[in-house]
């Protein structure tokens, strides 16, 4: 079983990965596993959207997608969220996190500023 496969759903055509989001963070970044979702951090705050766009950004750069290919559909309100990514399938979303995220758990390198 792959290292991150509780952490997201699959659906024909997109795949639903769970996050927990820590707006407000002094950068960007995939922290790692967080329980049944991917921790992660961005600089924005969570005003106005800023944060969920954050995340928007972050998920389309990390796995090599555009932005409208990156869709909130569980806790626009709330740290823990949802989003559907078309055009990724499971394992290339398991070696990107992997790639983001070092062997002892922690961020490799912030994705975004």
């Amino acid at each position: 079983m792959a290292r991150w496969s509780g952490c997201y759903d699959i659906e024909r055509d997109a795949v639903v990965l769970h996050v927990h989001v820590q707006p407000g963070a002094g950068r960007t970044t995939v922290v790692g596993r967080h329980g049944d979702a991917v921790k992660l951090r961005v600089a924005a705050p969570p005003v106005e959207g800023r944060a969920n766009s954050a995340v928007t950004e972050l998920l389309a750069d990390l796995f090599g997608i555009k932005a409208s290919a990156v869709e909130l559909v569980a806790g626009g309100k709330s740290r823990v969220k949802r989003f559907r990514l078309r055009g990724v399938d499971a394992e290339t979303l398991d070696a990107r996190l992997d790639a983001a995220v070092d062997d002892t758990g922690g961020p490799r390198a912030a994705r975004h500023s």
